[in-house]
């Protein structure tokens, strides 16, 4: 909740166990289960899901390695509760893991670090938490999307014989009005931060845990 405006997001995935787990870590609310009778000891307190946690799974039916039905289960939250979420939706109507899953190819495509099954990986995590910002920031700030380019309102004259320009470039960070420019890689890599946000660094630190949480013998360079 850290980490967010407040308010707790619908979540869908595939079936890996981790992920029921990690939500209930993060959003999960401790309860004191009562004894049943009066002997014995007292159940241990557990985690459950708030209310208003929705997730649901993308459940996939294979036969001889391919896809022959796709169905849905909810984990938490009452199907009531996701099938009005879903109307109500701006990106989706559908259960699915097409977002999710795009995004890790984007993460992969830009990043060879967490590409599978290569050398490219890094052998420390503080190695790779830094290359993982160096190509989000490059992602975000330096490369222009074919989606989000605008048209120009009047065709612009380029160098030589060549046609016009028609339309102007536009990145992530341009259409959230975050900058108004793309930008070079050597101004990305030669930005200075801002005094007054590193006045508000502490402020913001639990947004970024300390890498001594992580366990070193866990896998770093897999994201599904």
């Amino acid at each position: 909740m850290h980490v967010s405006d407040g308010s707790i997001p619908f979540f869908t995935s595939d079936q890996l166990s981790a992920y029921e787990s990690a939500l209930l870590h993060t959003y999960g609310q401790w309860v004191q289960p009562t004894r049943n009778g009066k002997r014995g000891a007292h159940p241990k307190p557990r985690q459950v899901a708030p209310s208003n946690l929705l997730y649901a799974q993308v459940v996939k039916q294979r036969e001889k390695g391919r896809v022959v039905d796709v169905s849905y289960r909810v984990v938490f939250g009452s199907e009531e509760h996701i099938e009005q979420y879903l109307k109500q939706s701006p990106a989706s109507q559908t259960i699915n893991t097409s977002f999710v899953e795009r995004d890790n190819l984007t993460l992969r495509q830009s990043n060879r670090r967490l590409a599978r099954k290569t050398n490219g990986f890094s052998k420390e995590l503080p190695w790779l938490e830094k290359q993982l910002w160096v190509s989000l920031a490059y992602y975000h700030l330096v490369l222009p999307h074919h989606s989000l380019r605008c048209a120009l309102p009047e065709p612009v004259p380029t160098r030589g014989t060549g046609s016009k320009k028609r339309w102007q470039s536009v990145t992530p960070a341009m259409a959230a009005r975050l900058t108004d420019h793309v930008w070079t890689t050597s101004e990305l890599l030669s930005y200075r931060v801002p005094v007054a946000f590193l006045d508000n660094l502490e402020q913001i630190e639990t947004l970024f845990p300390p890498l001594d949480d992580f366990d070193p013998g866990e896998p770093v360079d897999s994201l599904d």
